[in-house]
């Protein structure tokens, strides 16, 4: 275990782990990012990152094939986006669509290439498509008239339609209206449209999650602010999704992150009472408590 004391000189807010687990991004109210080389179980500070004008609320490491790449996004309703070369790490884009804080970003499936999906308080979402001259092309859309939390791709799925094969791209988005959305790409008119709109809690929707998961049934987890956690599932990408409770009894504090396994399996749950719990589902279809991570 890798531990590092006193990264930032505030709150921090997220950490996300590179592909290959060497490296750690941390970011901060401090309106700074900080890059970790964490390989062989030693920590060392390799860059410290300036550029928000706000707290940063999440960082999201691209895919390798894009090289070094990092997504940051902010209170001050920027996205940033950082590259690391010949060593030494650099703002390349800034996308500044939003008019309000921008509270989640999520990179898309590599085989989609360098598509960045955006959630922020002004209620929209933007999908951002980085062009091989380094321009950006923003689709932006209406998605949760108070604010938007969460955002999530799904896992890429290729299906044959016509004799030829299709890309199913979808994502969902949690909201500050109580609703989790999923949204699907229509390849006519290029732009993204409303697939379902899933009602199940009473409260803001603070998280959502897509299982990575290749399965028959595609799996999203929902936290609220109402102290419980969704489980939606959906038979081979098509037809109505299904509402579980994780647990019939609700949560001691406000549920924060959810969070699946690579392999989609289990589910990592935290919130309000610093906790981390972990969910697996049993063969009748319901959810056993599988542990609670220690420090």
């Amino acid at each position: 275990m890798v531990s590092i004391a006193n990264p930032h000189s505030d709150l921090i807010h997220d950490t996300a782990l590179d592909y290959y687990g060497k490296r750690l991004a941390t970011c901060s109210s401090d309106k700074t990012i900080k890059i970790f080389d964490i390989e062989g179980g030693n920590q060392r500070l390799v860059d410290t990152l300036f550029g928000h004008e706000g707290p940063v609320w999440r960082v999201e490491w691209a895919h390798p094939k894009f090289g070094n790449t990092l997504a940051s996004c902010s209170y001050d309703g920027k996205v940033l986006i950082w590259k690391e070369e010949n060593g030494k790490w650099s703002q390349i884009a800034v996308h500044s669509t939003h008019t309000a804080s921008v509270n989640s970003v999520k990179w898309a499936p590599h085989e989609y290439g360098a598509l960045l999906l955006a959630g922020s308080s002004d209620g929209k979402v933007s999908i951002i498509e980085f062009e091989e001259n380094g321009s950006l092309t923003p689709i932006v859309i209406d998605a949760h008239s108070i604010g938007v939390n969460s955002v999530c791709w799904a896992p890429a799925v290729v299906e044959e339609q016509n004799k030829s094969l299709k890309q199913l791209r979808r994502f969902v988005t949690g909201g500050a209206d109580n609703l989790v959305k999923v949204w699907k790409y229509e390849s006519n008119s290029k732009t993204y449209s409303l697939e379902e709109s899933l009602e199940g809690h009473s409260d803001w929707v603070r998280d959502v999650a897509w299982s990575p998961s290749l399965l028959s049934q595609s799996y999203i987890a929902s936290v609220s602010q109402d102290r419980t956690c969704v489980i939606w599932t959906q038979v081979n990408n098509d037809g109505p999704w299904k509402k579980t409770l994780l647990k019939s009894e609700k949560f001691s504090d406000v549920l924060w992150r959810a969070s699946w396994s690579l392999s989609g399996n289990v589910l990592a749950i935290s919130g309000g009472d610093n906790k981390v719990t972990l969910w697996k589902q049993n063969l009748s279809g319901s959810w056993d408590s599988a542990g609670e991570v220690q420090q």
